[in-house]
């Protein structure tokens, strides 16, 4: 994308139907560090990337707590979504103390996308730069919805964003038939699996990644690092291969791979060109 005479207003549409400002705010979600969800009947896992700017430093917080049955992951411009979910928690606290009952999950996303979508027509204003996840288990069961910055939002199975998300997706893809049925453990090895894709070959380890887990008869909650890394070691997702039911699904990933070198072009492109001086 380059600098025109189109992307000076978010309100301003190019001849080709196009609203750039909307789109440089999604392009900040894919230069953003991964994060994805899956979801089953049951339960919901949340997984995220969060690696330290420096060593001297701390990492940021990738994935929140909104309510008891819902938690969000982000990817893009952390200060962005801190703020959505402050809001979020504000809305939930507010239906509580009205209506004296959960907030419905897809209730919220609409309110999301609807705060969302007031930024790409407002000229005083800018798009936010953050794409959520946001997971969580009502009355009619688990759900995982996408919230992008241009006011869409998507339910979703399986999904991953943010910065080599298409290898996450292609092991997804490829899997996905079985996520409804998984049980929560083997949600969540999925959920390590998937991440470990992003990575490219670096060793996933605890202390790079945090995982959170909401469900039936179950609070939305981060496991600490100790329960992460002993499930990293049980999974044998440390080591260079797969476990021995993995190995098929492992083979076909030359041909993932080359499907990605194209499919995962738009997503690794900006990130080559150096990521944008905010902490994403």
């Amino acid at each position: 994308m380059f600098r025109n005479q189109y992307d000076t207003d978010v309100t301003t549409w190019s001849p080709a139907g196009r609203l750039f400002q909307v789109e440089y705010a999604m392009e900040a979600v894919k230069q953003g560090s991964a994060a994805i969800g899956l979801r089953s009947k049951t339960h919901v896992v949340l997984a995220s990337v969060n690696k330290a700017n420096s060593e001297l430093s701390s990492h940021q917080k990738k994935i929140f707590k909104v309510d008891d049955h819902i938690g969000v992951a982000i990817a893009g411009l952390t200060a962005d979504g801190r703020v959505l979910s402050r809001y979020m928690r504000s809305e939930c606290i507010n239906y509580s103390y009205s209506y004296e009952s959960k907030l419905p999950v897809g209730r919220l996303v609409v309110q999301l996308a609807d705060k969302a979508q007031v930024c790409t027509q407002r000229s005083w204003k800018r798009p936010y730069g953050v794409g959520l996840l946001v997971g969580g288990l009502d009355e009619s069961g688990a759900h995982l919805y996408y919230n992008c910055p241009s006011g869409n939002y998507f339910e979703y199975q399986a999904f991953a964003m943010g910065s080599r998300s298409q290898a996450a997706k292609t092991y997804m893809e490829r899997k996905f038939e079985t996520f409804t049925e998984s049980s929560r453990e083997n949600l969540i090895k999925d959920a390590l699996f998937a991440l470990r894709e992003t990575l490219q070959g670096e060793k996933l380890t605890s202390s790079i990644c945090t995982v959170a887990v909401v469900g039936v008869d179950e609070s939305f909650h981060i496991l600490d690092k100790e329960t992460v890394q002993a499930l990293i070691n049980e999974f044998e997702i440390a080591g260079e291969e797969a476990p021995a039911n993995e190995a098929a699904p492992q083979d076909q990933g030359g041909d993932a791979q080359g499907g990605d070198a194209q499919a995962g072009a738009a997503d690794q492109g900006p990130t080559d060109q150096g990521v944008a001086p905010m902490d994403i």
